[in-house]
């Protein structure tokens, strides 16, 4: 199994040992990028709009530890945000 086949189905930025989605929880599906096949759990999310771009931090981008994966929404499909670069 290589890594980007173990991430998926997993929850960005949850525990390790229990990093798979929660029920009566919303997630949408991370695509491309160095966090493709992630969950992204958009439940409540503070200082965040629903169906905005967000800048996810991730140390597997372009600019290693402390950089960040740029994600928005995809154009007709809320439930998917597709990747658009890194930023440091």
């Amino acid at each position: 199994m290589d890594e980007q086949e173990f991430m998926r189905g997993r929850v960005y930025g949850a525990d390790h040992d229990d990093a798979g989605p929660r029920p009566h929880h919303t997630y949408v599906q991370l695509v491309g990028g160095p966090l493709d096949g992630l969950l992204l759990d958009v439940t409540d999310r503070s200082g965040h709009t629903p169906g905005e771009p967000v800048a996810l931090v991730t140390e597997m981008g372009r600019y290693g530890p402390g950089g960040r994966a740029l994600y928005a929404p995809r154009p007709g499909d809320g439930s998917r945000y597709d990747w658009h670069g890194d930023a440091p």
